[in-house]
């Protein structure tokens, strides 16, 4: 995942409190870090802890999603559907270990499996830093942690423009000391909104196999 070399490329600035410092990237952008790992844009949409809140509900797989489909990199995997969803392994220098989509309702979805020591809120934002390649205008329409399996996700849905069509992002984001997991589905935005869920219903099939 190339922007997780982002913190290399940065040029520090100055120290504007003992929590946090003030830097730039390589391509200009001015940014905010904090002494936990994460960082922020400071002019752009971007993840901050202390805007997330905690939905509540508890989530589990569905009794209809009952095959398993395991990481070889990390102790993760997804229950899926069978019948709905269809899956292949990606290249081994690809970042997406698996693709799963289900190419009948015009849904496509991957897991990237990374071992990587970060923030969660960190993972969000180079999720979101590398969807602004593919659509400079994305923005976050929601966010929020979820329990999921008795596992903390963070649930980030965000939408773009890419070749003028309106595409949505809808993903699965935890990350331990052991690695990290992005869990997503992605399609035209009214596609998605079709089938949310659907794609829910996939990505509550998210576990951590002992």
């Amino acid at each position: 995942m190339k922007k997780l070399y982002f913190l290399t490329g940065l040029i520090f600035l100055t120290v504007s409190s003992y929590a946090q410092q003030s830097a730039v990237t390589q391509t200009g952008e001015q940014v905010t870090l904090y002494n936990d790992g994460t960082w922020t844009y400071v002019n752009k949409d971007s993840i901050n802890t202390n805007e997330i809140t905690t939905n509540s509900e508890k989530y589990s797989r569905s009794d209809k999603s009952s095959f398993l489909l395991k990481s070889t990199r990390l102790g993760v995997g997804c229950y899926m559907d069978p019948k709905k969803w269809t899956f292949k392994k990606g290249e081994d220098n690809e970042p997406a270990e698996y693709e799963i989509n289900d190419i009948e309702n015009g849904l496509y979805g991957m897991m990237i499996t990374e071992k990587l020591d970060l923030p969660l809120e960190s993972l969000a934002n180079i999720a979101l830093d590398n969807a602004r390649d593919a659509a400079p205008d994305v923005k976050i329409i929601k966010k929020e942690y979820r329990y999921v399996n008795g596992l903390k996700v963070l649930m980030m849905r965000m939408t773009g423009t890419i070749q003028n069509i309106k595409f949505s992002y809808y993903g699965y984001y935890y990350s331990t000391s052991g690695g990290a997991t992005q869990f997503l589905v992605y399609s035209s935005e009214e596609i998605v909104d079709q089938h949310i869920s659907d794609i829910e219903e996939l990505l509550n099939g998210f576990v951590v196999i002992n």
